[in-house]
């Protein structure tokens, strides 16, 4: 029996070192870890199942059959994160640059057919040269059954993907299809086509980080939803997010144990909002004021900046926030705010996870680049995806509330279970100033109407309580009790049922 023993320890070992120390070095020369470095730091110690450790590609072209690694460039297998099971998959660069065979297609949609039957969370880490040009439409037909099983997932169980080194090609799409993409600043990067093909078609000269590096995909194309230094820094944050991540569409938010109070007040909040209406204020400091222990994850930090999206907890529930940002840009509402707010909004819906909306928006940008650019198109995703949900939604309005952006923002008349407003909200139809030069013309080259016809205009309209009086907000709110009013409509919204007519699917404004 022992002999037996040893081999198999032996092939164990042997699969394990992956490409072999050579390749492992040249890994960790490029501050990349490997790939079953990387799954023992997302992991709970010793909780790793390994599937597959033993799989080999079927290629016999090109001299393949002599060059076979068990394994073939992907790590597979489930465990847990915070005593909350997951399955996830690691490409291994070390071995054939991680390229995508048919085996190792293979492998993935195992643990992606798995995940799906046990509901539960899959994690794809991602260090890969694309597909395995030797295998031709093999590796094709594997991408493309991989990108299914992204669709039927989605909604159902989060995917999370982290970009760790190059992915190119047909390996971008599956991440592009799954609910978060992070990235690791410096070593990796995404694209469907190289820096090689771009010279060659376009005749433009770029790098690769100029071309799909993490500091263009957060700040530009809003492909990735954050980026972190090293990769022990972002799976530590991988392993964050999870805990505020449901394991499927129908388990509901989890929930850990709180210590924070719901009945603290915060009397700063009291004096947060300026009492010059243009002065700008950091709405983040409200939301971390409000959530236990002002521990809140933010999603695309770097992206559209005027408005934030994120998760925090309130009473130790999963919850996502989001928030008009005065300090950029007035927190108006333009074409990448919209769309980042909308898309969170779906993610939170899909998976039973409350909003809590905070608003103070100017309106729309205007100007023909928001035009050309399809600001209709994109406002409407937002409105779209609000008007949806069927979550508990509580909506705070801290100061203005313009225009069509008050309807899009979570407002009572789209679906909103329970709004509040602080007694500095302004709720109108534009600014004072603007309106009052509509409605008075006549009046305009005499400042001391105009100023008149100002103030009154302030008074009639400038406050929550026209809204409230019409039965749009529930409650003017004092402004230090705004946790412990979430947190009470959020506990009387928990048992909320909406039921939506029969259809096949929606025609969501792409």
């Amino acid at each position: 029996m022992k002999p037996v023993l040893d081999k198999l320890e032996a092939r164990r070992a042997e699969a394990r070192l992956g490409g072999g120390e050579k390749r492992i070095l040249a890994q960790h020369k490029r501050g990349k870890l490997t790939a079953r470095e990387r799954i023992e730091l997302l992991l709970d110690s010793e909780s790793f199942e390994e599937f597959d450790m033993f799989v080999e590609h079927r290629c016999a072209d090109f001299g393949m059959e002599k060059t076979k690694v068990p394994g073939d460039g992907v790590v597979t297998g489930w465990g847990t994160v915070n005593g909350r099971k997951i399955f996830l998959f690691a490409k291994d660069f070390t071995v054939f640059g991680g390229s995508l065979s048919e085996a190792h297609a293979g492998k993935i949609m195992k643990v992606q057919d798995m995940a799906l039957e046990m509901r539960a969370p899959i994690i794809g880490l991602y260090d890969s040269g694309g597909a395995r040009i030797q295998e031709g439409v093999a590796s094709l037909g594997g991408y493309a059954e991989v990108f299914k099983r992204n669709v039927i997932a989605s909604g159902v169980i989060p995917q999370v993907s982290v970009i760790m080194g190059p992915c190119a090609g047909g390996d971008v799409y599956s991440p592009a299809m799954t609910d978060f993409i992070f990235m690791v600043r410096d070593t990796s990067y995404m694209f469907v086509t190289g820096p090689d093909v771009v010279k060659t078609v376009t005749n433009e000269v770029v790098t690769a980080d100029e071309l799909g590096g993490a500091q263009v995909h957060t700040t530009r194309s809003s492909i990735a939803d954050g980026a972190y230094d090293n990769d022990v820094e972002a799976i530590l944050q991988v392993r964050r997010l999870l805990d505020f991540l449901p394991a499927n569409n129908a388990e509901g938010p989890p929930e850990w144990p709180a210590s924070d109070p719901l009945e603290r007040t915060e009397a700063a909040l009291d004096t947060l909002v300026p009492e010059n209406p243009n002065k700008p204020y950091d709405i983040k400091e409200l939301i971390l004021k409000v959530v236990d222990e002002g521990d809140f994850f933010e999603i695309q930090e770097s992206f559209a900046k005027n408005i934030i999206t994120g998760f925090g907890r309130i009473a130790g529930r999963s919850t996502g926030f989001i928030a008009n940002q005065p300090m950029v840009l007035a927190g108006v509402l333009d074409a990448d705010a919209s769309r980042k707010a909308a898309r969170f909004v779906r993610f939170c819906d899909a998976f039973e996870i409350p909003i809590v909306t905070f608003v103070d928006v100017p309106g729309f940008l205007p100007g023909t680049a928001q035009e050309y650019g399809g600001l209709i198109k994109h406002g409407a995703k937002l409105l779209f995806a609000y008007s949806q949900a069927t979550v508990p939604l509580v909506t705070v309005i801290t100061r203005k509330a313009f225009g069509g952006a008050y309807d899009v923002m979570a407002s009572k008349h789209i679906g909103a279970d329970i709004n509040y407003a602080w007694p500095t909200a302004q709720i109108a139809v534009m600014g004072a100033k603007g309106a009052v030069e509509i409605i008075f013309r006549a009046d305009i080259g005499d400042p001391e109407k105009i100023a008149k016809r100002t103030k009154e205009y302030e008074e009639r309209f400038l406050s929550p309580f026209v809204a409230a009086e019409r039965g749009y907000i529930d409650e003017v709110i004092m402004p230090h009790s705004t946790r412990r009013r979430i947190a009470r409509a959020l506990a009387m919204l928990r048992t909320k049922r909406v039921e939506r007519p029969r259809k096949k699917h929606d025609n969501i404004p792409l």
